[in-house]
């Protein structure tokens, strides 16, 4: 009888603490599935909104925006308010991310073309070909794109006046250097090792230096620290 009491007691006790486990493991996943749906928010309606209101209004909920450079035919939406958005309004997403939008065009398509894959010189072209005013140019460095190519354009609304703004890349080698400091070593020398590199070296001794020997490194471009690539030209001032 006392076996049987401690083998029913023995029974009891791996219950109980079985469903004590069952009922710690189900609380552990609701409290997850309550923690990500904290992080969850629906996406605002930003259509009609400018730039600024849009920023503003995803900022308020903790998201934020990003403006793709083409943009949307609208004849309901005033040029320069936002047409179409990813997500879209109403859209689950969490909170720190981005919602895209596209701004309106107006009734009729921006008269600038599509300039991105093409060169810097080919798209100056199409530009003034079509009497179109190019605001700047502005430039990266990346083994991404091939060199002096148009990876992506802007337009900017001036008064009555669009103007268009191009980043070009202007390429990179594979590798690059940290510009050294050269002051005060023998310049032939080192325009050798450089050139060895595959850097262009200009020497220039255009001043006598009184108590310096000559040939002595006085001046260099680009300056210490600088990050160069082999195609960089390089300039030193020596000593005479």
């Amino acid at each position: 009888m006392r076996l049987r009491k401690r083998l029913l007691t023995a029974i009891k006790v791996t219950v109980l603490l079985a469903s004590l486990a069952v009922t710690g493991g189900l609380s552990a996943i609701a409290g997850l599935q309550i923690a990500i749906r904290t992080r969850e928010i629906s996406t605002p309606d930003l259509r009609g909104q400018t730039v600024q209101e849009a920023r503003a209004t995803l900022s308020a909920v903790g998201l934020q925006l990003r403006i793709d450079p083409l943009r949307q035919i609208d004849p309901s939406i005033e040029a320069g308010r936002v047409t179409v958005q990813d997500p879209s309004a109403g859209a689950t997403t969490r909170r720190r991310r981005s919602v895209k939008l596209w701004l309106s065009s107006g009734s009729k398509f921006s008269a600038f073309p599509i300039l991105v894959g093409e060169s810097e010189q080919g798209a100056k072209q199409t530009l003034s070909q079509k009497d179109l005013a190019l605001r700047t140019v502005s430039e990266i460095q990346s083994n991404r794109y091939p060199a002096n190519i148009v990876v992506a354009q802007e337009t900017l609304s001036l008064g009555n006046q669009e103007t268009m703004s191009l980043l070009v890349n202007r390429g990179q080698s594979g590798r690059t250097y940290v510009m050294p400091n050269l002051i005060g070593v023998n310049g032939t020398e080192a325009a050798s090792k450089l050139r060895t590199r595959g850097f262009r070296v200009t020497i220039v001794a255009d001043h006598p230096y009184p108590g310096i020997p000559v040939g002595v490194v006085l001046r260099q471009a680009p300056q210490a620290g600088f990050q160069i690539s082999p195609s960089r030209s390089i300039s030193l001032e020596v000593s005479r």
